[in-house]
């Protein structure tokens, strides 16, 4: 991985440090005014409140644009040309990139070990008509880092991306639905779609699906550069770049990975529980004799953990029991995008901290999290509740997204911080102060 602070490869935004924000603004299609606008030009001319009543998880969106402008931009985000000078940053297969086509309906992937040689790459694209599919591009595109962060602050959910470059008359993946929600962006040539109707609708895993048991499309058609297509998770899909088009290359968004009711659930639960368990001394009484060992559980056991729930429901109900997610938030903002070209003295702290008493301005407020949880001190005393301050500034860009392939010689920074400045590791050494109202007034003014 590249060295830390550093960008994986320059780019075009890089040349241009002396322009000015609104210079650099006028260049681009899409507005980055607010992470709303973003998303409502990224799908102009559908308005946002109609996208999610009538498509968000629901049914695809096709947008076909002929936008000069707007199909320049996409172009710019990726192209097949990038990957000569992304091939010398040491690029290696699996971590960056996968060389894979679609044969007699089977994914047959072409890696090869190591590091990616750029000769032997557009060997395997030309004469092989191998798709190259090339993970979290955002680590070295600027624009994309730029996108990608907005939209993390818009859905309040990680959200990766990916490049799949096709020659023509090929296809990389057999059908398949994915587990999240997928805009595509044709940046480059065009693609042929074919959606069918799910047989898992909003699914939670990945999966290929055999072509008997899909039958026909619900949508057949051509996708051209500046053109998106929008399609809720557990949509099968396939795709192929047709004869007569030199190559296709597009851009795949996707967010809401595990972000349902249901994670939620798992994810409140045991906090929950834990916190009736105190007041409720039913749910502290011991289980039947055997009952672990028995075969089958029992009526009345089913009966009683009813009983149990619909207590938990009218307690939440009255407003004597809070919810709080500890693990999908710390996720999140440990795991999100550092805020679009962040430098280390843009977070500097300036002048003295502030006292208990004082109100403060909150900068950065999108990527700053206050979470009350209970005190992980392993001491003889009572457990207390803790307020965690939280926040991804100091989130390192170059491994986004990147789960198991992340180097671990970059260490995780463990630096004891104050409660105004936290760290980018909020499950490793999080800033903490013993909660107060003084305090969460504190954190939660701004001006």
């Amino acid at each position: 991985m590249p060295k830390k602070g550093r960008s994986a490869v320059r780019s075009p935004e890089e040349k241009e440090e002396g322009m000015s924000a609104k210079q650099r603004k006028t260049d681009s299609p899409l507005c980055f005014d607010s992470p709303s606008s973003l998303f409502q030009s990224l799908i102009a001319p559908m308005d946002v409140n109609q996208f999610f009543q009538q498509y968000w998880e629901k049914k695809p969106l096709l947008l076909q644009r002929s936008d000069p402008a707007l199909t320049s931009y996409y172009q710019s985000l990726f192209q097949l040309s990038d990957l000569k000078q992304l091939c010398a940053q040491g690029l290696e297969y699996a971590r960056d990139l996968n060389v894979c086509r679609c044969v007699n309906g089977k994914k047959k992937v072409m890696n090869k070990e190591g590091r990616v040689n750029y000769t032997q790459l557009r060997k395997d694209f030309d004469q092989k008509r191998a798709t190259i599919q090339f993970h979290q591009p955002q680590r070295f595109k600027d624009e994309l880092w730029r996108i990608q962060e907005q939209l993390e602050c818009f859905f309040g959910s990680l959200v990766g991306s990916n490049v799949y470059i096709t020659p023509q008359e090929s296809q990389g993946l057999p059908p398949h639905y994915d587990d999240v929600e997928v805009f595509i962006l044709q940046l480059e040539g065009q693609k042929h779609w074919r959606l069918y109707k799910p047989t898992v609708p909003l699914a939670r895993e990945y999966s290929l699906e055999p072509e008997e048991r899909i039958g026909k499309p619900t949508h057949d058609f051509l996708l051209k550069a500046g053109d998106l297509l929008y399609f809720p998770r557990g949509t099968i899909h396939q795709a192929n770049t047709p004869a007569g088009v030199e190559h296709s290359t597009h851009l795949t968004l996707s967010t809401y990975q595990n972000t349902s009711w249901g994670d939620l659930l798992m994810d409140v639960f045991p906090s929950l529980l834990f916190d009736s368990m105190k007041s409720d001394i039913g749910l502290r009484q011991g289980l039947p004799r055997s009952l672990l060992t028995s075969a089958n559980g029992s009526s009345d056991v089913n009966k009683q953990v009813c009983m149990f729930l619909r207590g938990l429901a009218e307690r939440l109900e009255q407003g004597q029991q809070e919810l709080r997610s500890s693990e999908m938030r710390r996720d999140f903002i440990s795991s999100r995008l550092p805020p679009y070209r962040l430098q280390e003295e843009d977070i500097a702290p300036v002048g003295k901290l502030p006292a208990l008493e004082d109100s403060v301005c909150m900068r950065f407020k999108e990527h700053i999290l206050l979470t009350v949880e209970p005190s992980q001190d392993n001491t003889d005393e009572a457990t207390e509740l803790v307020a965690f301050v939280l926040h991804s500034l100091k989130n390192k860009r170059e491994t986004h997204m990147m789960g198991a392939h992340v180097n671990d010689e970059e260490d995780v920074d463990e630096e004891e911080t104050s409660p105004w400045s936290g760290n980018h590791g909020p499950s490793q050494s999080s800033s903490r102060v013993y909660a107060s109202l003084q305090l969460i007034s504190l954190l939660s003014g701004s001006c």
